[in-house]
């Protein structure tokens, strides 16, 4: 079933006279006062095939009160024509628990197929033969806590693969890219470089709420994703049993993947740490190019 279908009247199917009920994520609210003096609450209503303006005239104050902007809610109302646009005329509105809302419900979902991107992602493990990288990789990406937050998680709110499951694409495309680096480099360590790149954007499956729109967690906006993603990494570890080189090796590496001016380092600490740094910012600039042009 089509996404929006099973959460009542998709946007894109309302009709001029049409009554409906549906859930959408509530993008704007205002309150606002009309000529007679009176106030209402003037609405976006959005889910992923469109959105419609809508507004509430009876009991605004009442109704109000039970949800804000940013919220997924619950909607009956009969949709109106006004000055050639469709509008929507609000009866009742009910806040949704998050625990009941799919964000691919009413966000930007990733362009590549969900079970395709899943299998090159499961062939990139592969790829990675040190018992202990590999370990962590499986932790974080496939058994792990972490793992259903990875496939969920966008990459960034406003810039390149900013949606659902922006982050599963970024990461099959660095490790593709990395597949073909250690040919041309033999020397580089492929195990230690592809785990890091597998596992480089941890930190954003903590980074990111999901409701109207991609909004910061509180540990997001605190400690950001590098901060977050090193604690995973760190507990990881400890459950792999890596050795403490190792274990350092693949931190100082992950770390180190927006070059070290953003941690203060004169140096990167590898060939590995480099690497996965340029390729990083080789798949995130030439997405942001590609979806919001040059500047």
């Amino acid at each position: 079933m089509e996404a929006g279908t099973r959460n009542g009247t998709p946007v894109v199917e309302l009709t001029p006279g049409q009554s409906f009920t549906g859930r959408y994520a509530c993008a704007r609210k205002d309150r606002l006062t009309a000529k007679n003096g009176s106030a209402y609450l003037a609405l976006e209503l959005r889910d992923r095939t469109g959105s419609i303006p809508a507004r509430i005239f009876r009991d605004a104050d009442r109704i109000g009160i039970g949800f804000e902007r940013g919220d997924v809610v619950a909607v009956k109302g009969r949709v109106e024509q006004f000055r050639g646009q469709l509008s929507a005329e609000i009866e009742d509105v009910r806040k949704i628990d998050a625990a009941e809302i799919d964000p691919a419900d009413f966000l930007p979902t990733a362009y590549r197929d969900r079970d395709e991107l899943e299998g090159f992602l499961e062939h990139l493990a592969r790829e990675v033969h040190h018992p202990g990288y590999r370990a962590v990789v499986e932790d974080l990406l496939f058994t792990g806590d972490s793992a259903e937050g990875f496939r969920l998680a966008p990459c960034t709110r406003g810039g390149h693969h900013a949606y659902i499951g922006g982050l599963s694409e970024h990461t099959v495309a660095v490790g593709t890219l990395v597949t073909e680096t250690c040919v041309l480099h033999p020397k580089l360590n492929s195990d230690l470089l592809m785990a890091a790149a597998l596992i480089h954007d941890i930190g954003k499956t903590g980074e990111f709420t999901y409701g109207a729109e991609i909004g910061l967690s509180d540990r997001g906006r605190r400690l950001g994703h590098l901060q977050i993603g090193a604690e995973l990494i760190t507990a990881a570890g400890e459950r792999a049993g890596l050795e403490q080189l190792e274990s350092d090796a693949l931190l100082s590496t992950v770390m180190c993947h927006h070059g070290t001016d953003a941690l203060r380092l004169r140096h990167f600490p590898s060939a590995e740490a480099i690497a996965l740094y340029r390729l990083n910012a080789l798949d995130a600039q030439v997405k942001t190019a590609l979806e919001h042009g040059l500047t």
